[in-house]
C-alpha cells in the first residue's frame, strides 16, 4: 500500500525550503506516526521531500514506526510519479511531502478528488483510495 503524509503545520517565511514545523506541526507529525503504529502498518520504506518541514515531519512520524526516512528530491515540489518513485521498495511505502502535489497524486492514482490537509494522510491500494484521514482523526487513533 502506498501512503502519503502531507507535512505538518509550518511557520511562515522564506526561503520556502527552510520553513520549520510549528508546535502544532510537530504534534500532527507525532500523531500520524502513532496512529500508523496503532493501525499496525509495517513500513518497508519512507521517502521524504528534502524541505525542512517535510523532513522533520518524516523523522517525527517514523520514530515510532522504526523506519528511517530517505531524501527524495522528486518530492520537493511539482508533479511526481508515485508508482515510479516507490517501485521495488516493498509493499508498504510512506511518502512525505507537499500539496497540491499530494492531492494531485491521489487523483492520478485513483481518480479521487481530495484536498490533503496539513498533517493529513492518504492510503492508496492499487488504484483505490482506501484511507483518507485528517489530523484530528489521526490524533484520535493515536490516543
Amino acid at each position: 500500500m502506498l501512503w502519503l503524509l502531507r507535512h505538518g503545520d509550518a511557520a511562515k517565511g522564506s526561503p520556502d525550503a527552510e520553513r520549520a514545523l510549528t508546535d502544532k506541526g510537530r504534534a500532527q507529525s507525532r500523531a500520524a506516526g502513532e496512529a500508523l503504529k496503532a493501525l499496525g502498518v509495517d513500513f518497508d520504506a519512507c521517502l521524504t521531500s528534502p524541505k525542512v518541514r517535510a523532513l522533520d515531519t518524516a523523522r517525527i512520524a517514523c520514530t515510532p514506526l522504526g523506519v528511517e526516512p530517505e531524501l527524495e528530491s522528486g518530492l520537493a515540489g511539482g508533479f511526481f510519479d508515485a508508482r515510479e518513485l516507490t517501485a521495488g521498495l516493498g509493499d508498504d511505502v510512506l511518502l512525505v511531502g507537499h500539496d497540491p502535489d499530494f492531492s494531485n497524486a491521489v487523483h492520478d492514482l485513483t481518480g479521487a478528488r481530495v484536498s490533503m490537509k496539513k498533517g493529513g494522510l492518504a492510503g492508496v491500494n492499487g488504484d483505490e483510495l482506501t484511507v483518507l484521514l485528517r489530523p484530528a482523526e489521526l490524533k484520535r487513533i493515536a490516543g
